[in-house]
């Protein structure tokens, strides 16, 4: 294995800066899909360039890394373009059959934090499938491998380790035969054929030549376990070390302002009512059954959830006829079907039972955010948004808890990358730290509003008498598990 200088990017983009008076000011925020890890893996045809970069997905075990094939940017064909295809007349392996534009601007738009709509291509048909594409969001890790990977230069400087897969042209023969045959359904004579004309040509005029562009060479003859664990090796720091850069960037978001939160006109904290504060005495006796316990958590949550309702904004005002035939009007109207709600899995999930009573026929999103244990890194595992969410004109995010804020942040940045209005999210939370809550309003300029039952000082905690908001314990006793 041959091993050259590494491309590593530091865009500098999550800085602290100073405003136009001097004064340092809180970074904006930034999701780990802004920064991925860029990994570009080339080689000629049947070399095992696959084989390499599943072996790399599997070893690095990380959430949203991404596998993108070349494959799935070749042009649509012309119908005389198409015919001489499977007449096996139709050069696949020149560089002109892939859309590179395409290919780059999908990569521009993973790396900005944006979604992509990946066409998929049919080697059976010659042709992109109609209506039918892969959409990509949120990715961490992007491995980009293909023939031509390594060629484009604008895609290389997108790129933090390039990796060539060496083999020679008669073992890729070989095995393209093997793939094309009984994976695609391709006859002996025409591989054969398609190999003779254009694809060892090529492999010898244009992909072979990309090898200079590599960081790492790996040869592709027998095992070539020992290459590729070093690399996965390699690839491990340098996520790991990125990792750390995010959770760095999060604790900066907590920020120097000691304005208290009381003062802050986004923070909504529950009315301590008799009621209420019953309410919030039961819940956090520890004598307190299961079923009480739901009982009452399910009672807080529907009156913190109404809260949250009292501001909604008037659609407007109609005329109604009563039940006595008596017509009443500028009657007051809302449209409750303007609003959405995403729970956080598991924790937000204590909400919905209360919130379908609230709402029956609000639509509802997930989003399961779990820190790494190493780390202790945010990492987006997956998520499922109502259709069109940024139509929605309230948006409440759930969360049964919030401690170092960072999950809660990753999720409102998840609904702005999907196009809500920051001023459109509601963060509606059981238990919140001062801490918590601070870095929610710095990373987003103090737009997002909260709604907390509970907010707990960062004073009362340094006098030891609320660290019991540091346990998760309203999940484990609504749903009885660890």
């Amino acid at each position: 294995m041959c091993i050259r200088n590494e491309t590593i990017e530091n865009s500098g983009d999550n800085m602290t800066v100073e405003d136009t008076s001097g004064n340092t000011r809180v970074p904006r925020y930034q999701p780990p899909w802004n920064t991925p890890y860029i990994i570009g893996i080339g080689g000629t045809s049947g070399s095992g360039k696959t084989s390499v970069a599943s072996q790399i997905v599997t070893a690095i075990n990380v959430p949203w890394t991404v596998l993108l094939s070349l494959d799935n940017f070749y042009k649509p064909l012309t119908p005389e373009e198409g015919k001489a295809a499977f007449e096996n007349k139709y050069d696949f392996d020149n560089p002109r059959a892939i859309d590179m534009d395409l290919a780059y601007h999908c990569l521009r738009s993973l790396k900005e934090g944006k979604c992509f709509e990946v066409p998929v291509y049919s080697f059976v048909n010659h042709n992109r499938v109609p209506g039918k594409s892969i959409r990509i969001y949120g990715a961490s890790v992007i491995i980009l491998e293909g023939i031509y990977a390594l060629q484009d230069v604008r895609i290389l400087d997108l790129m933090n380790l390039k990796i060539y897969v060496d083999a020679d042209l008669d073992v890729c023969l070989a095995r393209r035969l093997s793939r094309d045959i009984v994976e695609r359904g391709r006859d002996l004579d025409g591989c054969l054929s398609q190999w003779e004309r254009f694809v060892k040509p090529n492999a010898v005029k244009y992909v072979r030549p990309t090898m200079r562009n590599a960081d790492v060479v790996v040869p592709s003859m027998s095992d070539n376990r020992v290459a590729v664990e070093y690399l996965v090796s390699h690839i491990r720091s340098k996520l790991r070390a990125k990792s750390y850069e995010h959770v760095k960037e999060l604790n900066l978001l907590e920020g120097t302002d000691l304005t208290p939160l009381d003062e802050n006109p986004r923070v909504h904290k529950m009315h301590k009512t008799p009621q209420v504060l019953a309410l919030i005495t039961m819940l956090l006796d520890k004598t307190v059954c299961r079923e009480d316990f739901i009982f009452y958590f399910d009672r807080l949550s529907t009156i913190l959830l109404s809260k949250v309702l009292e501001n909604i904004p008037l659609e407007g005002h109609t005329e109604i006829v009563t039940a006595s035939n008596n017509a009443m009007a500028n009657s007051a109207m809302i449209n409750f079907d303007k609003v959405a709600a995403v729970d956080l899995i598991r924790s937000g999930d204590c909400f919905i039972h209360s919130l379908r009573k609230t709402l029956p026929n609000v639509p509802i999103g997930k989003l399961l955010i779990q820190s790494d244990s190493y780390t202790g890194e945010p990492q987006l595992h997956c998520e499922f948004l109502p259709r069109g969410i940024n139509k929605f004109k309230k948006v409440m995010l759930l969360e049964t808890q919030i401690i170092s804020g960072a999950s809660m942040v990753m999720a409102i940045q998840v609904l702005l990358d999907h196009g809500v209005s920051v001023s459109c999210i509601d963060v509606v939370v059981f238990t919140a730290t001062e801490q918590g809550l601070r870095r929610i309003l710095n990373a987003f300029d103090g737009k997002v509003n909260v709604y907390v039952a509970i907010l707990v000082t960062t004073e009362q905690l340094h006098n030891g008498n609320k660290e019991w908001c540091l346990s998760r314990f309203v999940e484990r006793l609504y749903f009885g598990c660890p």
